[in-house]
C-alpha cells in the first residue's frame, strides 16, 4: 500500500486528475485547513490557545522558472509578518526546489537568508525541509553555508535514511536546530531502511544522541516530527534519565492528525508545535501523508462512500 500511494505522489497523469474529484479535495481537509494563508493563520490561533504553537509551510516543490521562487519568497516575508502581527507563536518551513533550488543556489541562498533575518527578529527558526534523497547532501551543504551567518535556520533530517546518523555527527560541531521526521518518500533499500522496526530504532537512536549532546552542553535544538506517541515517550524516558525536562525537545505533529494527542501532550507540559500546511500544490504532499499511516488511508475511504 505505502509503495502504491509514494507511486500515485509522483504520477503526473494522476496529479492533474484526482485534485479536480470533489472526494478527494473533501478528504484532504483533514490535513489541512484551507488553501490559504488566512486559513492556516487562524488554525494556529485556535491551537495557540490550547497553548500548542505552530510551524507554516506553503505546499509547493521543484519550480521551473526562478521568477516564481520570487513569489514564493516574497509571500513568506509576507507570513512572517502576518504571524508578527497576529501576535502568534509560529515559524515556517521552506522547500528549498520551491525557492529555484535546481535552477540557482546563490539566487536560492539570497532568499533563505532574508527569510531568516525576518525570522530572527522574532527571535523564531526559520526551517529547512528535506526532500527526496536526491537532494539531501545538496541541502546539507547548503544548510552548512547558510548557518555560518544564520544560526536560526533549522534543517530536517530523515530516519528512514542509512546515511542520517553520519549526517548528524557532521553536523553537531555546528549547533544545529534539527527537526527529525522518519521520511515519506520512496527511495531504494540501499539507502533507506524499509522496515518499520529499522526506521523507529534509528529515530529513537538519533533523538537519543542529541539528547546526550544538550546534556553534554552542545547548542542543539530538537524537534520530534512524529505522530507516534510511542517513540515520543521513549525519548522522554532517556531525557528524564538524563536529568532533562520534557522540553528539552519539541513535538511537532501535523495539523489533523493525532489532535487529542497533541493537546494531552500540551496539558503534561510538553512542548508541542502543529504544523500547518497550505496552498493549492497539496496533491503529492497528501498522498505521502497516506502513505504514512493505514488510518489515514481508511480515513479518505471513509470520504469517497461517505
Amino acid at each position: 500500500m505505502r509503495r502504491i500511494l509514494l507511486w500515485m505522489a509522483s504520477n503526473r497523469w494522476l496529479r492533474e486528475r484526482l485534485p479536480r474529484l470533489r472526494f478527494t479535495r473533501r478528504a484532504v481537509r483533514r490535513f489541512m485547513p484551507g488553501e490559504d494563508a488566512g486559513s492556516a493563520l487562524d488554525a494556529g490561533a485556535s491551537f495557540q490557545a490550547d497553548g500548542i504553537t505552530s510551524m507554516y509551510t506553503r505546499l509547493g516543490e521543484n519550480i521551473t522558472r526562478a521568477e516564481e521562487g520570487d513569489e514564493v519568497a516574497a509571500h513568506y516575508a509576507g507570513l512572517i509578518d502576518d504571524v508578527r502581527r497576529r501576535g502568534l507563536d509560529g515559524e515556517v518551513s521552506v522547500k528549498l526546489t520551491q525557492l529555484g533550488f535546481d535552477l540557482d543556489v546563490d539566487r536560492t541562498e539570497g532568499h533563505v537568508a532574508r527569510l531568516a533575518e525576518l525570522s530572527a527578529a522574532d527571535g523564531r527558526t526559520l526551517w529547512i525541509d528535506m526532500e527526496g534523497s536526491a537532494y539531501t547532501e545538496a541541502t546539507i551543504a547548503f544548510y552548512e553555508r547558510v548557518k555560518q551567518g544564520h544560526p536560526n535556520v533549522g534543517l530536517c533530517l530523515q530516519s528512514y535514511l542509512r546515511r542520517t546518523a553520519a549526517d548528524l555527527q557532521r553536523l553537531l560541531p555546528i549547533g544545529p536546530r534539527i527537526r527529525l521526521v522518519k521520511g515519506a518518500y520512496a527511495e531504494p533499500a540501499g539507502i533507506a531502511y524499509a522496515a518499520r522496526h529499522d526506521v523507529d530504532a534509528n529515530y529513537v537512536a538519533l533523538a537519543v544522541e542529541m539528547l546526550d549532546a544538550v546534556k553534554a552542553g552542545k547548542d542543539v535544538r530538537i524537534g520530534l516530527g512524529t505522530h507516534d506517541v510511542r517513540l515520543i515517550e521513549q525519548v522522554a524516558e532517556h531525557a528524564a534519565a538524563l536529568g532533562l525536562p520534557t522540553t528539552a525537545f519539541e513535538v511537532e505533529m501535523l495539523y489533523g492528525i493525532r489532535v487529542d494527542q497533541q493537546r494531552r501532550l500540551a496539558r503534561e507540559r510538553y512542548a508541542v508545535r502543529c504544523l500547518i500546511a497550505y496552498g493549492d500544490a497539496w496533491y503529492p504532499w497528501y498522498m505521502r501523508r497516506l502513505a504514512e499511516r493505514p488510518a489515514n488511508v481508511l480515513f479518505a475511504l471513509r470520504q469517497i462512500v461517505g
